[in-house]
């Protein structure tokens, strides 16, 4: 939520700003604005509620002076609506020092009504105006932007990324982080920060994660890193892994169109060095200690949405492979429910953004009580991994869709290669059985690729869907966490009720909801698996068609039992009943955007939704 540019360098700030502002719209927004120390040394401000368009087109009819230091953000609305005066950045010390924020300041109130006792006068609804206030009262006293940061850093409760400038001090940018992502881009007489990579990868990629609790102070030949006691801290740079190119539409309708046709490659590059000789290959655990993967007696996986889905699929895999229990708990509740965990508990998280704010304290409370932690994320430099034992990192590539999709089932991918590994170190899997399933996997990008060739004709099925009000998803096994991610997608993109069921529950109430003309998905499993209940979901397709359902069913090539119960049969490839779902989820995804686009919505930005959820 919110995305966040800082600049030092030369004249060319508002076209640093803008630019990552734009390949940051992905988080989620509903307001834009920047600031910026121009070469007479004032600060010009510019911010307006709405998309990122409005403020480009308002700086093209009243163009803002550019200069060498700016700052720009993108507000998803938590303290006061969305409107041109909360919008950030926000000002004080008399309008001489501007400030954006990311977060939420929990004890902004009280901050306030101090404030407000003192003959402080407020001009917008925000918390972030008290910080702003605050740091330029600091700034008086001090002289010093960083010093004055710093104190007030002190008195702030909650999640926050606070980046500050001020007209005495040009040149110079400082930011402060706590619970909220920020990162530094290191370029050649300039530098740049950013919520994540895509804020300056179009002019570095060069990177340096900043850590918990600690203060940047920016220039054009410095980055200077201490805690909030002033302490100096050591930083590690990383490359960025791929470039600007790789966030842009291509041609495409959408970025979600764009990523869609990516899953084959995501799951490509995730199995990418991990198998060889179909044997797993997983260095990155080694941080987990020696002996980790065999003494280890349960997993809990912890998660929220999509992630929560990919790791419920995990959980059929790595319990069938190593015969570890394992839980998958959404990651919000997780903590708040005082869970046992011990020293030989794994905790995997599972994060696209490696900032999602529920799953990152979930992680910190699972170190807190002594179990070991495993991220599975796409987004390197991230605080998860970070505060994480080991991370195996999807490698996917930038996901710029709210709605995921790639990252899913290369999250998949990468609990899978999981589960294999854990198998192979407690000896519950032959190498004979590690290579047959190695070969699934190393099989499912081209799959994917057909399903991509046969789920061409799902945009006509959308197009005389518009009108529908309500779409069921069954699944079993693991086709119920498709149909869960089904009904998700559909939630998500095209704003109508959804849901997805165990196909087994259909008798225990939810049946009830079937009257005729009730669209519903079946999430058929493979015929060949004496094992998957194929012969059970067939009846529950008969029982809905009973009552008037009119089923699409989603079955592998050739099963010939489904076809005189479905209404429309979207086909996939044969594959093993573990890996169906990589393929299944597909046309599911490709339905989810194709009925949002055929009603005229934004496919890529969804109402009310934002890519990182960094706020509890």
């Amino acid at each position: 939520m919110c995305g966040i540019v800082g600049y030092v360098g030369d004249n060319k700030s508002l076209e640093v700003l803008l630019g990552g502002l734009k390949r940051l719209e992905y988080r989620g927004y509903d307001s834009a604005g920047v600031a910026i120390i121009d070469p007479e040394g004032h600060i010009g401000t510019r911010k307006r509620s709405g998309k990122l368009q409005m403020l480009v087109d308002d700086l093209e009819t009243t163009p803002l002076a550019n200069g060498a230091t700016g700052i720009g953000h993108t507000r998803w609305a938590t303290h006061g609506g969305p409107t041109d005066r909360n919008a950030h950045p926000q000002l004080g010390d008399n309008g001489k020092l501007a400030l954006i924020h990311n977060g939420i300041i929990e004890n902004f109130y009280e901050l306030k009504e101090g404030l407000l006792a003192k003959g402080e006068t407020f001009t917008s609804d925000t918390d972030s105006e008290v910080a702003a206030i605050l740091v330029g009262h600091a700034y008086q006293e001090t002289g010093d932007l960083t010093e004055a940061l710093r104190l007030v850093v002190a008195k702030l409760h909650g999640a926050f990324t606070l980046l500050v400038m001020h007209e005495d001090q040009p040149g110079v940018v400082v930011g402060a982080r706590r619970n909220s992502p920020l990162v530094i881009g290191l370029g050649d007489g300039e530098n740049f920060l950013g919520s994540d990579v895509a804020a300056f990868v179009e002019f570095t990629r060069r990177a340096v994660a900043i850590g918990q609790d600690q203060i940047v102070t920016l220039r054009t030949d410095s980055v200077v890193v201490t805690d909030f006691d002033g302490n100096p801290v050591e930083t590690e740079e990383f490359d960025i892994q791929w470039d600007a190119s790789a966030a842009e539409k291509g041609g495409w309708s959408s970025f979600m169109a764009k990523e869609i046709s990516e899953e084959p490659e995501a799951v490509a590059k995730t199995l990418l060095g991990r198998l060889v000789d179909h044997k797993v290959r997983l260095p990155e655990l080694d941080s987990l200690g020696e002996g980790t993967l065999e003494n280890i007696d349960r997993i809990v996986i912890v998660a929220c949405g999509t992630a929560a889905y990919a790791g419920m699929l995990g959980k059929y895999a790595i319990e069938k492979w190593s015969r570890i229990p394992v839980d998958v708990e959404l990651a919000h509740e997780f903590r708040y429910r005082d869970p046992i965990l011990t020293e030989r508990t794994l905790v995997v998280s599972i994060s696209q953004s490696g900032e999602t704010m529920d799953t990152l304290l979930a992680v910190r409370h699972a170190l807190e009580q002594g179990a070991k932690t495993l991220s599975i994320c796409n987004t390197q430099g991230a605080t998860i991994p970070r505060d994480s034992h080991a991370v195996l990192y999807t490698h996917a590539g930038p996901e710029v869709a709210v709605a995921s999709t790639k990252a899913f089932v290369a999250q998949i991918t990468a609990l899978y290669l999981l589960g294999l590994r854990i198998g192979e170190a407690r000896g519950t899997l032959s190498a004979e059985q590690i290579a047959e399933n190695a070969a699934e996997l190393l099989a499912i990008p081209e799959k994917i690729d057909e399903v991509l060739v046969a789920s061409q004709s799902i945009g006509q099925l959308a197009h005389w869907m518009t009108d529908t009000q309500s779409v069921l998803f069954l699944g079993r096994n693991v086709g119920f966490p498709v149909a869960l991610e089904g009904a998700l997608k559909l939630k998500e993109l095209a704003y109508i009720h959804a849901e997805g069921f165990a196909a087994g529950e259909l008798k225990h109430g939810p049946i009830a909801l079937i009257e005729p003309g009730q669209v519903v998905f079946v999430i058929v499993p493979s015929p060949r698996d004496p094992n998957s209940l194929h012969p059970k979901v067939v009846s529950n397709i008969q029982e809905i068609r009973a009552r008037g359902a009119r089923v699409i069913a989603i079955a592998e090539k050739g099963d010939a039992a489904v076809l005189p119960f479905a209404d429309e049969v979207i086909p996939i490839p044969l594959a093993g009943s573990l890996f169906e779902p990589l393929l299944a989820v597909v046309p599911l995804h490709i339905f989810g955007m194709e009925l949002a686009a055929a009603k005229g919505l934004d496919v890529d930005q969804p109402r009310n939704l934002a890519k990182s959820v960094t706020v509890e």
